[in-house]
């Protein structure tokens, strides 16, 4: 006999969608037999796909359609995504976004919608749009927080530490380094999350005298800039190809370690189970930290506090104790 099934929408961030891919765990051990279903932005949607448990990923190409050129074909995109995501009828509708544009997406599903309550969430107006309301504690961890509204959906009690699956694609592998590395992930889309180039140099030289090289992948042609500036007159600093999010992941499984700023990529690598170093600088670390992954993961500075290179470089001997276990 099937379990009940499970739409999650949680469209975007890249770090918030991971946060919540941990619920998956939870229903697996407390729902025997239910299916999990996705809602997520087109870009995320392949990152999604590498947790095997997922059934059915409905791409929602929400920042294209902002742009479109073409109000026709996004018109008839719509209609197919509305056709695509109304295919089933859920037990449980999760809204995980915490944002009208969320809200709308979860009341196009068929089934019992789920949000969390005016106190709990961070566009209070959305509630309008669900049919039942949790009362969650606003002030924790995204993960906490994404997982307690799902127990309380679905009538269990969280139990364990959060776990993460993911299935990499053998072909992402190939993008490998034949030695061992470390990921400096620099980029993230807003300026006050920025460390020093600087302080990115003195992390370059510290590898290298480790014996480390330090990758420095880039997502646009500004990042791009920014790796090839930090690479310059490093001799053991390798900015690759752009790469994809499943080979980007292969490069953070890899890793020997991976350092970054509050970006999605960084939060990720801590979910692969990766010795991971996140650098806070004007967030809260206590609400969207590594930390929160385990005892690999450490998060450094936050709330305006940034972390120098002798507090960052501690912290990477401290992660780097769990590399020999993995």
């Amino acid at each position: 006999m099937s379990g009940p099934a499970l739409l999650v929408v949680r469209p975007s961030s890249l770090g918030d969608v991971v946060h919540t891919l941990a619920l998956v765990s939870d229903v697996e051990a407390h729902v025997p037999g239910a299916t999990v279903d996705w809602v997520a932005e087109e870009a995320f949607a392949p990152l999604v796909r590498l947790d095997p448990r997922i059934r059915r990923v409905v791409q929602l190409p929400l920042r294209r359609w902002r742009r479109a050129p073409a109000p026709l074909r996004t018109l008839r995109e719509m209609r197919a995504f509305a056709r695509e995501l109304r295919a089933f009828r859920y037990d449980a509708i999760l809204d995980l976004q915490e944002q009208v544009k969320g809200a709308l997406v979860t009341r196009l599903a068929r089934g019992c919608r789920h949000g969390f309550d005016r106190n709990s969430i961070r566009e209070p107006i959305a509630t309008l749009l669900d049919d039942v309301h949790h009362a969650i504690a606003r002030d924790q961890h995204f993960i906490d927080k994404a997982r307690a509204l799902a127990a309380a959906a679905l009538g269990y009690a969280v139990t364990h530490a959060p776990r993460w699956s993911f299935a990499l694609p053998h072909d992402a592998t190939s993008v490998l380094p034949e030695r061992p590395y470390a990921l400096a992930l620099h980029a993230t889309s807003r300026a006050d999350k920025l460390w020093s180039e600087e302080a990115w140099r003195g992390l370059i030289a510290h590898c290298a005298r480790e014996d480390i090289a330090v990758l420095l992948p880039w997502g646009d042609e500004a990042e791009r800039a920014r790796s090839e500036r930090l690479a310059r007159g490093m001799a053991t600093a390798i900015v690759p190809p752009r790469r994809s999010l499943p080979e980007m992941a292969a490069l953070a499984r890899h890793a020997q370690v991976v350092v970054g700023v509050d970006t999605g990529l960084t939060h990720l690598a801590a979910a692969l189970g990766t010795p991971t170093v996140a650098i806070f600088t004007a967030t809260d670390a206590a609400l969207a930290g590594v930390a929160r992954a385990g005892p690999h993961a450490e998060d450094q500075g936050g709330g305006g506090r940034v972390p120098t290179l002798d507090e960052v470089t501690a912290a990477l001997a401290r992660v780097g104790r769990h590399a020999s276990g993995r």
